[in-house]
């Protein structure tokens, strides 16, 4: 059995609901067992009042699902043009307490960026560099919020197609181990364009900060309650 969560946008507010889902796991790193988990996840997520889920990973029978991993979702600078990953973007923007950001990453592609040595090699994560913006650690999904839901509005014919979906999950994204969920961002984005802010949020990272600004706050406290039970 595995416990990983479904999200939602929130209907009446800024923000994501997360619901946390119990379920058969099938063992083992194979794609083929992946996707028996996302069927068994999908099957008890219904079984409790949630539908129209998309999985968002490389894993995903959906096409659009794997469009929208991060290890295939591209990101393209304003100033330069230049386009990367959402994952390698957010690998080569780390900032260390003994080194970073490591923007050569930009140039390798999502795997070879996260696998860098130097992640895990130069202390403690302090925040986040791209390019000329700076992004503290806390709110802990902000910078990846950001980075992902710029990446989406640029990919028009992606941010479309996930309007028909209301749900979604990520089989790879564990709460006992990480953080930033692809899944939460594609929820955040549509709570965002729900309310009409998404356009105002974009302006710039700190209106970014604070039109999410509740919503973050609310997360916190809610990441504290899984941890305390997963």
């Amino acid at each position: 059995m595995a416990i990983r969560p479904i999200f939602s946008p929130k209907l009446d507010a800024i923000g994501v609901e997360e619901k946390m889902i119990d379920f058969k796991w099938h063992p083992g790193m194979s794609a083929s067992q992946k996707k028996k988990s996302i069927i068994e996840l999908h099957l008890v997520a219904t079984q409790v009042g949630i539908k129209n889920i998309l999985e968002i990973s490389s894993k995903s029978e959906i096409d659009l699902g794997i469009q929208l991993s991060a290890f295939n979702l591209l990101v393209t600078t304003k100033k330069h043009k230049k386009k990367f990953t959402v994952e390698t973007a957010f690998q080569g923007s780390k900032v260390f307490e003994n080194g970073g950001p490591y923007q050569d990453l930009l140039g390798l592609d999502s795997r070879a960026a996260k696998k860098d040595i130097r992640l895990k090699e130069s202390g403690n994560l302090t925040g986040f560099q791209f390019f000329n913006f700076n992004f503290p650690l806390i709110p802990r999904t902000y910078f990846y919020d950001w980075l992902y839901i710029n990446a989406l509005v640029q990919n028009n014919s992606l941010s479309k197609q996930v309007l028909s979906y209301d749900s979604f999950s990520d089989i790879e994204f564990n709460p006992k181990k990480s953080i930033n969920c692809q899944a939460h961002s594609v929820a955040l984005y549509l709570s965002l364009r729900n309310q009409s802010l998404l356009e105002t949020a974009l302006k710039s990272p700190q209106q970014f900060l604070d039109t999410c600004r509740n919503h973050y706050q609310s997360q916190d406290r809610n990441i504290a309650i899984q941890r305390s039970i997963l």
